[in-house]
């Protein structure tokens, strides 16, 4: 009997991302790699020939968005992701589960999350309507098109439903990634200039793979220093951000000096103890979307003003 982890191609206990990135050469990128590596076995899971496979069109798929509390459908994302997507793994912060489904099987998932820091793309003022999409795949057999539709439904589901009016995804070079999803969307390509110089593996937590110098920062790994040291977290030293208060930060200034200290030194401690590499900074691309061309054109303006040498559409071709 196939295991889990033989099933879905992953193990959980290896640091996968570290593998692919040490040992991955290839000239096209590792999304496309994957799925011509996945391909028989895709077929023979999802009980299609090649043939059959070939008549498949979009409008033969559902498309939905996942409550958080089904936990069924919510572990089928995250086995969809390891198997399917560079990252190998679920982000940090998830907030939204897209899916698509083909006869009630699962072909393509977006999955968005709160941006480590926000971008500011359309004023300050305007932080909180900005959403990361964090992850994305699609069943190797699926229409060339998947992608870029589950993209769009994902976008106008969250801007018909919530106050997110701004999305932004990131390529990574290292996954020989351009961002042609993004492009044949029509995103604005923001440039090459993101994310961390430096990348962190903690060797007592391979499962978390690399992460950034945000990784040291963010409120669970706070938390968890604070669990480590025996220190019993207050409610208190959370702070409430967002347009409805909806997501927890650390108040640092209402944690006392001394255990503010502690936790500080944690962090330091905890950064020297991780294996370190230099990274390739990032593609970055935003789409921004209102409820009606009169909202959408107000936003663009902003992103305009904001962002005046930005070029749209000056899309890298070269990998």
């Amino acid at each position: 009997m196939m295991s889990q982890a033989d099933l879905f191609g992953y193990s959980s206990s290896e640091d996968v991302v570290s593998q692919r990135i040490e040992t991955y050469k290839k000239e096209h990128c590792w999304q496309y790699d994957i799925r011509l590596k996945n391909y028989d076995s895709d077929l023979l899971m999802s009980g299609l020939t090649e043939e059959t496979s070939k008549l498949i069109s979009i409008s033969d798929f559902t498309f939905a968005h996942i409550e958080s509390s089904d936990l069924v459908k919510c572990n089928q994302v995250k086995h969809f992701i390891e198997r399917h997507e560079w990252l190998g793994k679920m982000p940090m912060a998830v907030t939204h589960r897209f899916a698509a489904y083909y006869k009630g099987s699962m072909v393509g998932v977006i999955v968005m999350a709160t941006p480590n820091a926000f971008s500011n793309l359309l004023g300050v003022e305007h932080k909180n309507h900005e959403k990361l999409i964090a992850r994305g795949a699609c069943i190797s057999w699926s229409p060339i098109n998947t992608a870029s539709w589950l993209v769009m439904k994902s976008i106008r589901w969250m801007v018909k439903h919530t106050e997110f009016r701004y999305f932004t995804a990131y390529s990574d070079p290292e996954a020989k990634e351009l961002g042609t999803i993004y492009q044949a969307c029509n995103f604005y390509y923001l440039g090459q200039n993101f994310g961390s110089n430096k990348q962190y593996l903690d060797p007592d937590n391979l499962g978390r793979g690399w992460f950034g110098d945000n990784g040291f920062n963010d409120r669970s790994q706070i938390v968890r220093y604070a669990k480590q040291l025996g220190i019993a977290w207050e409610d208190e030293w959370y702070k409430r951000v967002g347009t409805r208060n909806q997501y927890r930060k650390v108040n640092w200034s209402a944690i006392p000096e001394e255990i503010s200290y502690m936790l500080k030194q944690e962090r330091i401690d905890h950064k020297a103890r991780c294996k370190v590499r230099v990274s390739t900074k990032k593609h970055k691309y935003a789409y921004i979307l209102g409820q009606d061309k009169k909202e959408t054109k107000t936003l663009k303006s902003l992103f305009a003003k904001h962002n005046p040498k930005c070029e749209p559409h000056n899309y890298p071709k070269k990998r």
